[in-house]
């Protein structure tokens, strides 16, 4: 019996929900030793609080007002948003009143910024397509500068030869989630969709052929993770 288009939209996004479900909990190991530890150490909050954006974004992309069924965009970008909102607050707790300012200080840059796009789109486009294109266009701007956060591990990958600090189950897991949204997006015929994750589909792909590349290169027995820079340790995990 065939499948018709709209039963694999369905399928798509549901196995996107799951597969981003996994990813939005990559980051537990570093947020439970930060608890174990009671302190951030170098680790930073930057990741958390892009991902805090760019979830309220694809929530409000998400909703009937700017767009039309999309309800599985809206339950894993919810999911992310508490999630990310429960990893930012970790570090709050455990960060000293510095950083603490300044993670207050995004926040309310985000929350800000969040209101006066939901205001200049409702007040000021009328129309789902209008309302979709405004909305599509800054949720892409916003992921395209969150993939070029895997850039900083793979420029250590090929200065160091290795593959350490890049794990494959992360980059293939990064991989197939592009797919299956890019597939989502397709059958849904949504650009806005799809241009991240097609960016992201390359993005894993550039990351699994350099993994094959550089693994046997790689020098498994080093343990110098103390040493690693914070950033591609979060890149790794974010």
């Amino acid at each position: 019996m065939a499948i018709d288009r709209g039963t694999l939209t369905y399928l798509a996004g549901i196995c996107g929900n799951i597969i981003s479900f996994g990813l939005f909990l990559s980051p537990l190991p570093t947020l439970i030793r930060i608890c174990k530890q009671k302190a951030v150490h170098a680790f930073k909050p930057d990741p958390y609080l892009a991902t805090t954006l760019n979830c309220i974004m694809w929530l409000f992309y998400g909703l009937p007002l700017v767009t039309k069924d999309n309800l599985l965009v809206i339950t894993i970008n919810s999911v992310g948003l508490l999630m990310e909102l429960g990893y930012v607050t970790i570090f709050f707790i455990y960060s000293p009143w510095a950083k603490r300012r300044r993670i207050t200080y995004v926040l309310i840059f985000e929350v800000v910024f969040a209101a006066i796009v939901v205001f200049v789109t409702l007040f000021f486009f009328h129309s789902l397509k209008d309302r979709a294109m405004i909305v599509g266009t800054v949720c892409i701007v916003f992921n395209v500068i969150m993939y070029t956060s895997p850039l900083t591990v793979m420029k250590m990958v090929i200065k160091t030869k290795s593959v350490k600090y890049m794990p494959f189950t992360l980059s293939l897991a990064n991989f197939v989630n592009g797919c299956i949204w890019s597939l989502y997006a397709i059958l849904k015929r949504d650009t806005y969709v799809l241009i991240p994750n097609a960016l992201g589909t390359l993005s894993g792909v550039v990351q699994l052929v350099m993994y094959a590349v550089y693994y046997k290169t790689t020098n498994w027995d080093e343990d110098d993770e103390e040493d690693t820079p914070q950033e591609v340790q979060l890149s790794n995990k974010a």
